[in-house]
């Protein structure tokens, strides 16, 4: 077995990069370098961290402004209700932990001491879905479905490093609590610089007539090779990406729906509750009949192991896709 082979079929340790990316160019810690120049003409922007500093990319804003640095220890509950006290006395906080930490254990704070009070706090969260081969205890495979849930609480999924970047500016903008997911290390580029991001916008990526597949996180990426290669087949495909699950562009996916045959949904998340649940929703509300093929993870906790091998193994992957669009007929 080659060494690049059996590097992709054992799982990493936890301070090592999970690859996400399809061989494009990447960025490395897009959103702790945003935040850094953030850093620079917004004195209110403050960042934290729960002992996870390293591994959520926010080193390069503590060492800019080691002074408005805070690293709680390992006490998740105490990193929201910190930055929720900081929010109060004017400051800008971004709260970093892994996904898993940051909603099944901080939960109520989440839900009480920032969006009950629509304080202005960010919470940029690391490890999302399958991108960490250390099983249920650290894949956030259901978080978007918890957070959507706690009214007034924005949520972010992004692409890709470029996309990364234009949100932490965004959500430094927005007022009012947030929750981005994180793709940390080095992160693929899918969008040129310039890109635009507006919290609560779909953006429409390919035109298909088809199928369309409505993606969020980096199975949009995903999509577009998909789309590409089934193209080669004689099947027009298009791609809606959605990086704003909350609030939802529900006009978007409808108007994207009416003008395909066959919708396929594409989530780094459990099939339930994210953004199928989202788009099914949004259909049956605009009386739009489509059949609808949700590719996720299973209702079920994910087993420890190589993270390309999980990815291919739950249908995560570009061929697995393309494979399923293949099988609706």
């Amino acid at each position: 077995m080659s060494g690049a082979a059996m590097e992709a079929g054992r799982t990493l340790a936890m301070g090592q990069d999970e690859a996400v990316g399809g061989g494009r160019r990447s960025i490395e810690a897009p959103f702790g370098k945003a935040l850094a120049r953030l850093g620079q003409t917004r004195p209110d922007i403050v960042a934290l961290t729960a002992d996870l500093g390293k591994y959520t990319d926010i080193h390069p804003f503590r060492d800019a402004f080691p002074e408005r640095f805070f690293n709680v220890g390992m006490a998740e509950q105490n990193l929201v209700a910190v930055a929720a006290g900081l929010a109060r006395t004017g400051k800008v906080p971004f709260a970093t932990t892994y996904g898993v930490f940051a909603t099944r254990r901080a939960y109520d704070f989440v839900a009480i001491a920032l969006a009950h009070s629509n304080l202005n706090v960010k919470i940029v969260a690391g490890l999302p879905g399958l991108t960490t081969g250390y099983g249920g205890t650290h894949q956030a495979i259901e978080d978007l479905a918890l957070m959507r849930m706690i009214p007034g609480l924005t949520i972010i999924d992004p692409c890709d490093a470029t996309e990364i970047e234009a949100a932490t500016e965004a959500i430094a903008e927005h007022r009012g609590p947030v929750y981005m997911r994180l793709l940390r290390g080095s992160v693929p580029v899918v969008f040129e610089p310039g890109y635009r991001f507006q919290i609560g916008k779909a953006r429409r990526l390919r035109e298909g007539s088809d199928i369309g597949i409505i993606a969020t996180g980096f199975m949009t990426e995903r999509a577009l090779d998909a789309a590409d290669a089934l193209q080669k087949h004689g099947i027009s495909v298009g791609v809606l990406h959605i990086p704003t699950i909350k609030p939802f562009d529900a006009e978007a996916v409808a108007e994207f729906a009416a003008g395909v045959r066959t919708i396929v949904t594409a989530e780094n998340h459990v099939v339930v509750g994210g953004l199928a649940s989202l788009v099914v929703e949004t259909l049956f509300d605009a009386g739009i009949t489509r059949k609808v093929a949700r590719i996720g993870l299973p209702d079920r906790y994910i087993e420890c192991g190589a993270v390309p091998t999980l990815q291919a193994k739950y249908g995560l992957t570009t061929d697995a896709m393309v494979a399923t669009i293949k099988g609706l007929g």
